[in-house]
């Protein structure tokens, strides 16, 4: 089967739906963070990098200014410390006078069976991904309200319907949903959106580090029969963020060739 048609490059004079805003992303060191920062730095986004790898989001922010001639910061952050995230989105207020954007994407990933998930990784899963988007939107929250735009995307995953050995995972990525639908509510009179985005294989250095049986087990339950790439997550994200998808809210789309149209990957 032959290959979607390559996309091209970013060109910055092309599209810039972001000029002056200003954009938060967790979890932007790499992978699908990294590749949404990347997006909205083209489109002449203010990015906030944060991830628990500070030298990564540093060197990712410096390349960004260096590619598309504006401003990046990098910041080290544990998404699960309220404290933190407080700290974190106070200190990008300030020095940038506003938030427009949030982009929930921190995550990770503790598989196992049911009774074989102990305390420390349902806790550790559950922390990053679910309260970890909570205690972000509830920092940014008053700044966008206090100018009626915000825009916020969380990030779930195709599993949030079930998956079989990620009782944790599928919980918190459940979560977002119900959490995004809330904020959805709750903001829909001050300009404010509330979106997730449910990704399905899409090619990052987790799938890679599958075995080859493995893998082409999962893409052949995929209706397209191929991965995704980080650009197609980068696109969804640049959309619900902008001002165009200003009636769109409490929505989650699946980025996913298909796959959510049937049952569990595995």
């Amino acid at each position: 089967m032959s290959n979607p048609p390559a996309k091209p490059a970013h060109d910055r004079n092309a599209v810039n739906r972001y000029t002056d805003q200003v954009v938060l992303v967790t979890g932007s060191a790499q992978g699908l963070g990294s590749a949404m920062a990347e997006r909205f730095a083209a489109e002449g986004a203010i990015v906030a990098i944060a991830d628990v790898n500070e030298v990564a989001a540093h060197e990712l922010a410096r390349r960004l200014e260096k590619e598309f001639g504006r401003t990046c910061v990098s910041h080290a952050l544990d998404v699960t410390s309220s404290q933190e995230v407080s700290t974190w989105v106070e200190s990008v207020a300030n020095t940038h006078g506003r938030i427009d954007v949030l982009v929930n994407n921190a995550g990770i990933i503790r598989d196992n069976r049911i009774e074989d998930i102990d305390d420390r990784d349902w806790h550790a899963v559950l922390d990053v991904s679910l309260s970890g988007a909570f205690f972000c939107t509830r920092a940014v929250l008053p700044h966008m309200r206090q100018r009626n735009y915000g825009r916020i995307v969380s990030f779930s995953s195709m599993s949030w319907r079930g998956n079989f050995g990620q009782a944790n995972y599928v919980a918190a990525k459940a979560g977002i949903i119900g959490l995004t639908r809330t904020i959805a509510l709750e903001t829909a009179r001050q300009g404010i959106t509330a979106n997730a985005i449910a990704p399905g294989l899409i090619e990052t250095p987790m799938l890679a580090s599958m075995n080859a049986a493995a893998r082409e087990k999962l893409i052949a339950k995929v209706p397209q029969r191929r991965t995704g790439q980080p650009d197609d997550i980068a696109e969804a994200a640049a959309y619900l963020c902008s001002p165009a998808a200003g009636y769109v809210s409490g929505v989650v789309l699946d980025v996913d060739g298909g796959l959510g149209i049937g049952s569990s990957i595995r």
